[in-house]
C-alpha cells in the first residue's frame, strides 16, 4: 500500500508533467510515432514521401519498381519505458535528484503515449530486472506505473544495462518504440545488446546528469563514495586533480556518445537541473526531419 508521502510524491509528477503534454503532443510526438496499420490491405507504386519501411520488397523484386503496403487502419503503437533505479541515480546537487528526473521524464513520455492512443509499458532495472509492467492504454494505467516508479524499492545497488536490454529483447514479440532512461553508469559493455533490441525495435537512449558529475564546481578537499559498491576514496581538491576530473568524464561521454553512434541509437542528455521538454522536443523534430528525408 502506497504512503501518503508516496502518494502525494505521484500526485506532484502528474500535475507536473500535464502541462508539457500539452506541448509534448502538440505534433512533435505524433508526427514521429505513427500507427503502422493493423490489417494490410493491399499494395500501390511507392510516391515521393511514402515511409520506406512500407516497401514490400517481393512485390518490388518482382515488378522492378518500388511497391509499398497499404493499411486498412491506423492502429496503436506499443511503447516502453525503461527506467535505471540503481543506487547512483539517488544521487543529486540540483533541486531533483537523477532518480525524480527519471520518474518525470518516463511519465512525460507516457502521458504522452496515451494521449497518442498508444500502449504503454514499463521496466525497472538495477543490476537486475526489478519490475516489469506490460503495456496498455488509457490513463488509469499511467498512473499506476508512475506509482510503480515511485514506490519500488530496488533489490540490487549496481547497473547491468546489457540484462535490461536483452530482457526487453526476450519479452516484446512485437515492434515497440523503447525509452532508456539512465545515467550509464555501467562498467560492462552493452553496446551490442542496444546494437540488436535497435535492429528489432525503435530505441532512444536518455542520460540524465547531474552537474557535479561533469565537473566539480570548487577546488575542495572532499571525501567521495561511490552509491553502487560503497567503495570511498579522498579527492585532494587541487586544480590538477579537477581537471583530471573533468577529464575522464568527458572521455566518459565520448565513450557514451561512440557506443550510441556504433548501435544507431539517438541519444537525448537531459541534466537534473535543465527543462525536459525542449531537449525532447527537439529531438522529435529531428526524427520527424529525417523521417521526411528519408
Amino acid at each position: 500500500m502506497l504512503t501518503r508521502e508516496l502518494l502525494a510524491k505521484v500526485r506532484k509528477i502528474e500535475i507536473k508533467t500535464r502541462k508539457a503534454v500539452e506541448e509534448l503532443t502538440g505534433g512533435a510526438y505524433h508526427s514521429v510515432y505513427k500507427g503502422r496499420g493493423i490489417e494490410f490491405s493491399e499494395v500501390r507504386a511507392y510516391a515521393e514521401g511514402d515511409d520506406v519501411r512500407d516497401i514490400d520488397w517481393n512485390v518490388t523484386a518482382r515488378m522492378g519498381t518500388p511497391y509499398i503496403k497499404k493499411y486498412a487502419e491506423e492502429r496503436e503503437l506499443t511503447v516502453i519505458v525503461a527506467v535505471d533505479i540503481s543506487a547512483s541515480t539517488m544521487f543529486g546537487t540540483a533541486e531533483e535528484d537523477k532518480r525524480t528526473k527519471m520518474a518525470e521524464t518516463a511519465a512525460l513520455l507516457a502521458f504522452s503515449a496515451i494521449r497518442n492512443n498508444d500502449k504503454v509499458g514499463l521496466l525497472l532495472f538495477s543490476d537486475r530486472v526489478e519490475h516489469y509492467l506490460p503495456p496498455r492504454s488509457g490513463r488509469a494505467h499511467v498512473m499506476r506505473l508512475i506509482r510503480d516508479l515511485v514506490a519500488t524499492a530496488p533489490k540490487g545497488r549496481g547497473t547491468d544495462i546489457a540484462n535490461a536490454v536483452e530482457t526487453l529483447s526476450h519479452t516484446l514479440k512485437k515492434r515497440a518504440v523503447i525509452f532508456l532512461i539512465s545515467d550509464f553508469m555501467d562498467d560492462k559493455d552493452f553496446s551490442k545488446q542496444l546494437q540488436l533490441l535497435n535492429r528489432k525495435h525503435d530505441l532512444a537512449a536518455i542520460r540524465i546528469t547531474d552537474q557535479m558529475e561533469t565537473e566539480l564546481p570548487v577546488c575542495a578537499a572532499l571525501e567521495l563514495e561511490d552509491t553502487e559498491t560503497g567503495a570511498g576514496f579522498a579527492f585532494p581538491g587541487t586544480k590538477e586533480a579537477k581537471s583530471r576530473y573533468a577529464a575522464a568524464q568527458t572521455a566518459f561521454t565520448q565513450f557514451l556518445n561512440e557506443t550510441f553512434r556504433h548501435a544507431k541509437v539517438d541519444p537525448i542528455e537531459l541534466p537534473c537541473s535543465g527543462d525536459i521538454v525542449k531537449p525532447l522536443m527537439g529531438f522529435f523534430q529531428r526524427r520527424g526531419q529525417r523521417k521526411g528525408r528519408a
